[in-house]
């Protein structure tokens, strides 16, 4: 119940403008902007600063512009042409060609046809240079239109992407297997969204049920999967099961967001894990940035204290 208050508290104050414009004045501004602890910056160069930082480390990754629904076709466009440019930087900087990209931003909401060849256009260049690219799930409203929009990529042709589910919805079981059966790679989350009950599990305990029901499925007949989590007990799981059933560390790989559980990031690579570290960037920060507040409530005192710092 507390879980889903948080979301509930976090994703209403994502929408109060005037708070946007107060944090957008603060969050980013000079190297102790408060949003910069889960914001890698508001530029690709700035992001790629920071990436290879992580990678220096021995970690993977995974680059995503943040920003989504989006009102015009023209933003639309905007936004894939940050998406190729930020392929060819990736490739300059030498750092894991790997990228993320949400539907909503690519024109899923104005026009369906246009998102999927703004798609296939990122797709096409990232194929060419040796990329994977990572389709993310957004809300249930576009759970069908995203996988019917990967469905028409994957068919015609596009082998370097795969999809993300959220465990926290209910139809995600049968998603999985159905993706599977395409060869398709899925990255599993609980879901950051506060969704109704009509679609979506409401307690924890039931959406870590059904995300240890998914991982398991996953690890032994999925491909590759991601396995998103700053859970210890969930990964707890997928570790007992992966050795339970002999399942070798490079047929899977743990996947984290960039400044939370770093510890556990570090720990998981040091004992033989692959861990891949999703560094957001952009100007567009803010509903990204409260919803991780609503996830981990505890994430609020690591921002007030950085606000009072810069005091």
């Amino acid at each position: 119940m507390l879980d889903a208050l948080s979301k509930s508290f976090f994703h209403a104050l994502a929408r109060s403008a005037s708070l946007e414009r107060m944090a957008s004045r603060y969050g980013m501004s000079g190297r102790a902007g408060f949003a910069r602890r889960f914001i890698a910056g508001e530029t690709a160069d700035e992001a790629i600063a920071q990436a290879r930082q992580i990678q220096a480390g021995g970690l993977l990754l995974t680059l995503d512009q943040l920003g989504e629904s989006i009102t015009t076709l023209g933003e639309a466009e905007a936004a894939t042409a940050v998406y190729l440019t930020l392929i060819e930087k990736i490739r300059a900087a030498g750092i894991d060609r790997n990228i993320s990209v949400k539907p909503t931003q690519l024109g899923l909401d104005i026009d369906p046809a246009v998102c999927v060849d703004n798609v296939k256009r990122i797709l096409s260049l990232a194929r060419d240079h040796d990329f994977f690219v990572r389709i993310d799930m957004e809300n249930t409203p576009y759970i069908q239109k995203t996988l019917d929009m990967f469905s028409a990529v994957w068919t015609q042709g596009f082998r370097n992407t795969g999809v993300v589910l959220q465990s926290a919805v209910f139809r995600s079981e049968e998603d999985a297997k159905a993706v599977s059966v395409t060869g398709a790679r899925v990255r599993l989350v609980k879901g950051a969204y506060k969704e109704p009950s009509a679609v979506a599990y409401q307690a924890k305990a039931d959406v870590d049920a059904a995300f240890v029901r998914i991982l398991q499925y996953l690890m032994t007949d999925g491909h590759y999967p991601a396995i998103a989590t700053h859970d210890p007990a969930m990964i707890d799981a997928t570790k007992a099961f992966a050795a339970e059933k002999g399942i070798a560390k490079d047929r899977f790989e743990f996947q984290m967001l960039y400044g939370i559980r770093r510890d556990l990031q570090a720990s998981l690579m040091a004992d033989g894990y692959r861990m891949r570290v999703y560094v957001p960037f952009g100007k567009q920060w803010f509903p990204y940035f409260m919803r991780r507040l609503g996830e981990r409530p505890a994430n609020v005192g690591f921002i007030l204290k950085a606000i009072v710092g810069e005091r």
